[in-house]
């Protein structure tokens, strides 16, 4: 197992720097610690939401939504912007209705879109442009998801892919499973493209910005 990227000190004091959430959304984090879940975490969060915001985002689309965690940020930036829809795409019907419990109790069930099924293909089957794309699928996948996120994401606009230092398993020249070689190419094709300025920020596991031109 890789040692984290970040230690724990340096992980703490990113956390205590984020403004206290509300109690539903800190259950979903306890959750996620007793069940070992992998969510993007409160300093994480917090930084989508800032970037969300800052661009005036309304038009928000999850490929990967988890229990809605990384949603419940998404929507707060889109209720904050006047409104808008945030789409929240997982494959487990159990986790989308995870989510719809834990957003209407935030009060966001009327900004959240549910859908069941693929990220990539619900994507490509939804109508855009959207303001802001997240992208937390299987890595493996990173790489084949770029050309339809290009296709649906206006100019201008953001994308955020999630675990781009992948736990430092990228460092290692022996590990060249699917998902990190997943990784190690979605980086190269974001960071060479020249429809793209993209920036990785080492919050957590990595988290790589980029907007379309």
């Amino acid at each position: 197992m890789t040692e984290p990227i970040q230690s724990e000190q340096v992980r703490a004091y990113l956390d205590s720097l984020v403004p206290a959430r509300p109690a539903e959304m800190q259950a979903m984090e306890a959750y996620a610690r007793e069940h070992n879940f992998p969510i993007i975490g409160p300093a994480a969060g917090y930084f989508c939401y800032l970037v969300a915001r800052l661009i005036g985002a309304r038009q928000i689309f999850e490929l990967g939504s988890g229990y809605g965690y990384s949603t419940a940020w998404f929507a707060r930036a889109v209720q904050e912007n006047g409104g808008g829809v945030v789409h929240h795409v997982v494959w487990d019907d159990k986790l989308s209705q995870m989510a719809g419990h834990h957003l209407a109790a935030l009060s966001y069930g009327d900004i959240v879109q549910y859908t069941i099924g693929e990220a990539v293909e619900a994507l490509r089957q939804t109508s855009g442009p959207f303001d802001l794309i997240f992208n937390d699928i299987d890595k493996q996948a990173y790489p084949h998801s770029l050309p339809v996120i290009a296709e649906k994401l206006r100019p201008g606009g953001v994308l955020i892919i999630d675990n781009m230092l992948w736990s430092g398993r990228i460092f290692d020249n022996a590990d060249q499973s699917e998902a990190t070689r997943g990784v190690r190419e979605f980086t190269r094709l974001i960071t060479t493209d020249p429809d793209w300025v993209a920036s990785l920020v080492p919050i957590r596991d990595g988290l790589i910005i980029a907007q379309r031109k």
